[in-house]
């Protein structure tokens, strides 16, 4: 069925009859002059030019048919889609060829799209798994686009938006206007994200693209985290200085019963049993202190790695108690465990052996005589939160170790888990220890973003750890 704006399949504006027209002109020229010279009848001449006329229209007609058929292929191409119904009652030889033509471009065209979206997909892919933020950048500034670290950064997409605006920062302004403006090639600064969750210090390396690349990107600007290695870089600091300073006392006391020994103590043998004796326990403690040191500069570089094994919590304790059995005998308590029936976790299992060896050595060494040590395991839905880092959501494994002990002051809680930091009562009852063995277990439940919990009241002293589950 043909379309209230075509006639015969022809659209009523494409011309068709003025040009049948103009083609029949010479043709009724002729018999014009004909005519008017009598060497034709008129109206014999008249019926001539009719049908020249009527012949023109049959020559034309399916040639501008199949055109006007042609016409509504390529609007279709040009849309997305084909209808190739409308090129079934093709005759013409030429429209034919025609037709093979248009479908090898589009054909080439749409292999060539597909080719360049597939590359651009490709590059994107490629520059979503760089674990360094990167912008690329206008002429005039804009950002022209970003990958999956930059966007994760900012928490949000910034295409399309001016790049100075969202930092501002003048040395960041300075800088990216010096590439812009073709002055430099490469500017690098330091610079603190204030306009970011955790205020990062990065190191940014602006660069311009070489001179024949194509397209809107000029440039491109890289951000380099440096929060991990001022971490590192502070760890290390805190480590010489930490062990520097703990290190001091018991070498300058090893040093000065070294000196006695040789000097006025020279022949004494009680006296030098007795500072033989010292010198041993100075030895063992700087042993246990440089092995707590390493242990725990090693847990700190270990933070930022997500634990992948399963572990039993239930047999770990196990293991445990069993190696605390003679301890437990010396003071006189009694170690009681009540496990509930939990699933494996996904944990480092050195490292929560770790952090159940001190601090069930702890509950020991710090109970009264005579009394008893609780140990309970328990599933629970969700763990606490904590002050200074994010927890896992989800169920999680909750771990309960209970001794009479004397009570720690409120003051105290809060900072057991800080290096070196010890109790003055404990100091006072001279209990050997490094001050060390909590902050290593804080460290390890930190990475396996899990929380521990202290409370202690009417001589009775509880550490609860959690542990998520997955």
């Amino acid at each position: 069925m043909f379309n209230d704006d075509e006639l015969l399949g022809i659209d009523k504006n494409s011309g068709f009859a003025t040009r049948v027209l103009i083609l029949s002109i010479p043709a009724g020229s002729i018999f014009l002059l004909l005519a008017i010279f009598n060497v034709l009848d008129v109206y014999l001449a008249l019926y001539s030019y009719i049908s020249v006329i009527f012949f023109n229209v049959i020559f034309l007609m399916p040639i501008s048919t199949e055109i006007q058929q042609i016409k509504k292929y390529i609007s279709k191409l040009s849309t997305g889609t084909t209808e190739d119904t409308l090129l079934e009652n093709l005759t013409e030889k030429e429209t034919q060829n025609l037709i093979t033509a248009i479908n090898s471009m589009h054909k080439f065209w749409a292999d060539k799209t597909e080719t360049l979206e597939n590359r651009t997909l490709s590059d994107a892919a490629v520059l979503d798994t760089l674990p360094e933020p990167l912008f690329m950048i206008s002429k005039d500034g804009i950002v022209i686009g970003s990958n999956l670290a930059a966007r994760k950064l900012f928490n949000k997409d910034l295409n399309g938006v001016d790049f100075i605006t969202t930092i501002n920062d003048e040395k960041l302004k300075i800088s990216l206007s010096k590439v812009l403006n073709g002055q430099s090639r490469k500017e690098d600064l330091n610079l603190n994200l204030l306009n970011t969750k955790n205020k990062t210090k990065v190191y940014v390396q602006i660069t311009t693209l070489p001179w024949f690349t194509k397209g809107e990107i000029v440039a491109v600007v890289l951000f380099s985290d440096l929060s991990k290695a001022l971490q590192l870089e502070k760890l290390q600091q805190d480590f010489v200085a930490n062990a520097s300073h703990e290190l001091r006392t018991p070498l300058s006391v090893i040093s000065g019963f070294i000196e006695t020994l040789q000097t006025s103590a020279k022949d004494d043998e009680k006296a030098r049993e007795k500072f033989l004796h010292i010198i041993q326990e100075q030895t063992s403690y700087m042993t246990a202190l440089i092995e707590n040191l390493l242990s725990l500069s090693k847990i700190e570089l270990s933070l930022n790695t997500p634990p992948t094994e399963k572990s039993n919590l239930n047999s770990i304790i196990k293991e445990i108690k069993s190696a605390l059995e003679l301890k437990l005998k010396q003071n006189n308590l009694k170690l009681t465990t009540k496990f509930a029936r939990i699933p494996h976790i996904i944990g480092d299992t050195h490292q929560i052996t770790q952090v159940f060896q001190n601090l069930m050595d702890n509950a020991v060494k710090y109970a009264f005589p005579s009394t008893e040590i609780t140990i309970t395991t328990q599933k629970t839905d969700h763990i606490p939160p904590h002050r200074y880092y994010d927890v896992k959501e989800g169920e999680a494994i909750k771990i309960t170790i209970k001794n009479h002990s004397n009570t720690i002051p409120k003051e105290d809680l809060e900072r057991l888990t800080e290096r070196f930091y010890r109790l003055q009562t404990h100091k006072n009852q001279n209990i050997k220890g490094t001050g060390l063995g909590l902050a290593i277990v804080s460290q390890i439940i930190k990475r396996h973003q899990g929380n521990i919990t202290i409370s202690s009241s009417d001589n009775i002293t509880e550490f609860s750890i959690y542990l998520p589950i997955k």
